[in-house]
């Protein structure tokens, strides 16, 4: 099983198992999963990049990655899984929590996970999703 990231606006092979990270989800789109322990707080409209960082990074801190990866693999049922949110890809100032996801899962586990496309890009700190304050402020 792959473990990628992605957009809910991003075109998937149906090889790939839909798994929304978002609090919300898409209008007139079925056929996904969703996985609520890997969307944000409530904090997550209001809080400034860097504070959403500081909170998004300490609930991640409270999971248990295995358990995290074992979730996935379940609901995916062992397909290749795209964990999605609602930031464009191609925008690189539209940075997203799915980047702080791909850097935890390669720190903690050593699972590289990419963001779907965007394969060229990197993975885990590399993630073209990060927050990057050169890009946003």
């Amino acid at each position: 099983m792959k473990i990628f990231t992605s957009s809910w606006s991003t075109p998937m092979p149906e090889s790939i198992v839909r798994i929304g990270i978002s609090r919300g989800t898409p209008r007139n789109q079925s056929g996904y999963k969703m996985l609520p322990a890997l969307a944000p707080g409530p904090w997550f409209k209001t809080a400034s990049p860097k504070v959403f960082e500081e909170l998004y990074r300490e609930q991640l801190a409270g999971l248990d990655p295995e358990f995290t990866v074992a979730r996935i693999r379940a609901i995916s049922e062992g397909r290749d899984a795209a964990l999605l949110c609602w930031e464009d890809p191609n925008i690189a100032a539209d940075w997203c929590h799915r980047g702080m996801v791909s850097e935890w899962l390669q720190q903690t586990l050593g699972i590289e996970v990419y963001e779907y496309g965007l394969e060229q890009c990197g993975c885990g700190l590399s993630h073209p999703k990060l927050y990057r304050a050169e890009l946003v402020d």
